[in-house]
């Protein structure tokens, strides 16, 4: 398979930037896209809401499905996979893009903050996999892709900020579970992850501002390789910790400008990359993310 179209993705978080990316890849074949996301109402800190995203979607060729959902919710996941399966018929892809982010040690990580990242990232990641997987048997070629990173049990990933690593690292314990549990019924699961920081909302409000988001690769690197991903087939596509460039690299991809934000500064470097993923001929990060 080299095209979604007429395929049905289910995307949590993807009124902006990475979900919003991957949304728009998948849109230029025709594909149909439910946005699961909580933002109804524009945010003075954050682009883009479900209704922007769904315009954005079918501008570039797809059909849109704006869903207002925080998968921290049974009931809403319930519904909103409900809606989805109503509209398009079913569900090809489940796409766990959205994540919560606190970059503090222990001593400074309020149980509130602690639960919100367990909460979207580990159970809302679960929760909406395991409603998906009823309608993926159904499907030809299904995947549930996670926007998470290779487990690499470095301790220097967990020392800075444990809480948010475990709760990051839960969404890979999930996609690597589901495949071995799901691979009887050809559905795969598979994670992706960014070499280096990628322009988004958090990257600029909570990680570095503008100087780290001139350093970052935009969100469409992202998109063109999930793109990859989810048109594998997914009998035998599987059980894999894949990294953006490396991946798009395997491909013939060769030209890695083009996604960056600012050639005239050096690219930093993402979390949880391990040093064994060497990156493609021409990549050059600097020694640390800031």
């Amino acid at each position: 398979m080299t095209t979604l179209k007429g395929r049905t993705l289910f995307i949590s978080g993807a009124s902006r930037g990475i979900g919003l990316a991957i949304a728009l890849r998948a849109a230029r074949d025709g594909a149909n896209i439910a946005i699961a996301a909580k933002t109804a109402e524009p945010h003075p800190k954050l682009e883009g809401t479900i209704y922007t995203a769904a315009k954005e979607i079918e501008a570039a060729g797809g059909k849109a499905l704006p869903l207002v959902c925080d998968i921290r919710e049974e009931a809403q996941v319930e519904a909103a996979i409900g809606e989805t399966v109503k509209k398009f018929g079913g569900i090809d892809v489940c796409v766990n893009n959205a994540s919560a982010i606190s970059l503090t040690p222990s001593t400074q990580t309020d149980m509130k903050r602690y639960d919100l990242m367990h909460g979207i990232n580990a159970r809302g990641t679960f929760l909406v996999s395991r409603n998906c997987i009823p309608h993926l048997k159904k499907s030809s070629n299904p995947h549930i892709l996670m926007l998470s990173p290779p487990l690499d049990m470095d301790v220097k990933w967990f020392a800075p900020h444990v809480a948010y690593t475990m709760a990051k690292f839960n969404m890979s314990i999930i996609a690597l579970g589901l495949s071995g549990e799901l691979k009887g019924a050809g559905i795969a699961a598979n994670t992706l992850w960014p070499r280096t920081t990628i322009a988004t909302a958090a990257v600029r409000n909570l990680l570095g501002g503008d100087e780290l988001m001139r350093r970052s690769r935009t969100p469409e690197i992202i998109g063109d390789a999930a793109h990859i991903i989810l048109t594998k087939d997914a009998k035998t596509f599987t059980g894999n910790f894949c990294i953006d460039d490396t991946l798009l690299a395997e491909h013939g991809v060769t030209d890695f400008e083009k996604y960056r934000v600012d050639k005239s500064v050096d690219l930093a470097p993402d979390f949880f990359v391990p040093a064994s993923y060497k990156a493609p001929p021409g990549v050059k990060l600097a020694d640390r993310m800031r």
